[in-house]
């Protein structure tokens, strides 16, 4: 029996929905791992839960993920919010989000699953981020568009402010119309919005944050409001001042690009949030995408990323073009189908289509639908869709045999075509069948060899209006 594609994008399993990912490589008992501390929305009507879960990996193999179960439940009968965790000493320190982030806590443990205990209340405020330095000196940071963003140094106790320290705005915050707080700071555009996340990066105080664009941006496809992004700012201090580093994530799926250069996005952006670590020798950005037809079932996501330092002392995050070896310019990595399968996702598996990063076409609002059945064998199909949708992955791994034909799973459809095209969802078309309303699996053949690493999309057409088809999973044979 065919088994069913693990670790991909997202790379927890597809029944859950861990997003605000932070990740932390931690070594515990001799075994290193990386763990990722972020809210959980299982409230499924508005954001996030009243528990923190935590999953880690073997920090040599970021597709194996396991559950460690529930780390901390809300003291308060609240919603929690995102939350961070450090390690200083022989002790985990857990900041939790309460009452909605406006009550965040530090709860402890001995080990980096949990349980978090002892909750300790602090001044802290929204979505906050730890960063213990170099020399043991402890840093917070934290904020939102509403008000401005703080840094101030802790205490040994890991929870009271050396008041002295405390530094006010040291971002410039974006603009809020729908919480307009006259706060005495002046708001900016295209800004700091949220998600603080600092960490120390070649030597480099980063500030990571989600940043809120009012400007359009053609390149991308944003022409309104837009915060789907991870942005950073560096400095030689933990205070800043903040140099402008850039945007190294962007949610919004493959970007497809006209002969001008404008884009359009293929995938439904929203709110962001996460950061970045480096993972036995590699960096990685470690976010959250959307599913459903609002933010409250967000997946975790993580693409391969590129960090360098200049000569200049700039530091360069994201997707770097380099010249004559030296950092020159950096934008945001793609969002991928693979994650961690670096060399694509294996064709001969079964494949989700809830892993697609491209859902394009759609007269109606074609989306992943959200699952939360607990089975290894589960599948998030993707819905709605009207003709001419492509749903599209990138990558997939051939390897040197070709495979013969495709099986497509489908749910409830009217009679309809489905293309399969390798490399664009325009490009070449490798096979192609009718299906009856009644059918539900088809195989068919292709008409050419495939081998190596392929992006593919799967176009549908119907003579039928409106709704015409809802897709589950694929396989080649």
């Amino acid at each position: 029996m065919k088994e069913f594609i693990k670790g991909a994008n997202p790379y927890m399993p597809l029944w859950e929905h861990v997003p605000d990912g932070e990740p932390r490589v931690f070594e515990h008992n001799g075994e290193k791992r990386v763990y990722v501390y972020g809210s959980h929305d299982i409230e499924r009507e508005q954001y996030c839960g009243r528990n923190y879960v935590v999953w880690s990996a073997p920090v040599d193999d970021l597709t194996n993920w396991k559950y460690h179960g529930v780390a901390y439940e809300t003291h308060y009968d609240s919603i929690l919010y995102a939350p961070d965790v450090v390690k200083k000493g022989d002790t985990y320190y857990m900041y939790a989000a309460e009452r909605k982030g406006s009550l965040v806590v530090v709860a402890s443990s001995k080990t980096p699953w949990g349980p978090f205990e002892n909750p300790v209340e602090t001044k802290l405020g929204f979505d906050p981020g730890i960063l213990v330095d170099d020399d043991g000196r402890v840093y917070a940071y934290w904020g939102g568009c509403a008000a401005p963003c703080y840094i101030v140094e802790l205490e040994d106790d890991m929870a009271t402010f050396k008041e002295e320290t405390l530094v006010s705005n040291p971002m410039g915050h974006s603009t809020c119309p729908w919480d307009p707080k006259d706060d005495g700071h002046i708001s900016l555009i295209d800004a700091f919005f949220e998600a603080s996340s600092p960490r120390k990066v070649l030597g480099k105080y980063v500030y990571i944050f989600s940043r809120r664009y009012e400007k359009p941006i053609p390149e991308l496809g944003i022409y309104g409001d837009c915060n789907g992004f991870l942005s950073y700012r560096f400095s030689d201090s933990p205070f800043g001042p903040f140099i402008e580093g850039g945007d190294f994530s962007f949610n919004g799926g493959e970007i497809l690009h006209d002969s001008e250069g404008v884009g359009t996005m293929t995938y439904q952006w929203g709110n962001n949030h996460g950061s970045i670590m480096e993972v036995n020798g590699k960096w990685y950005v470690f976010y959250h995408r959307q599913t459903g037809v609002n933010e409250y079932s967000r997946q975790a996501m993580l693409e391969p990323i590129d960090v360098a330092l200049g000569k200049d002392g700039r530091l360069y995050i994201g997707d770097i073009r380099f010249l004559a070896g030296e950092p020159v310019s950096s934008k945001p990595v793609e969002m991928t189908s693979q994650g961690a399968h670096i060399n694509g996702l294996d064709a001969r598996k079964w494949i989700s289509a809830g892993y697609a990063c491209h859902i394009y076409g759609s007269k109606t609002r074609a989306y992943v639908k959200p699952v939360y059945e607990e089975r290894d064998d589960i599948s998030s199909p993707v819905v709605d869709m009207s003709s001419g949708t492509t749903v599209g992955f990138r990558y997939l791994q051939f390897g040197s045999n070709t495979p013969k034909s495709v099986s497509i799973v489908l749910g409830e459809h009217k009679a309809l075509t489905v293309n399969v095209r390798i490399d664009s969802y325009k490009g070449r078309i490798v096979s192609t069948t009718d299906v009856a309303a009644d059918k539900k699996e088809v195989s068919a053949p292709l008409n050419c060899g495939i081998v190596g690493k392929h992006a593919v999309y799967f176009e549908f057409i119907s003579k039928e209006d409106g709704v015409i088809a809802e897709f589950d999973r694929f396989t080649f044979d």
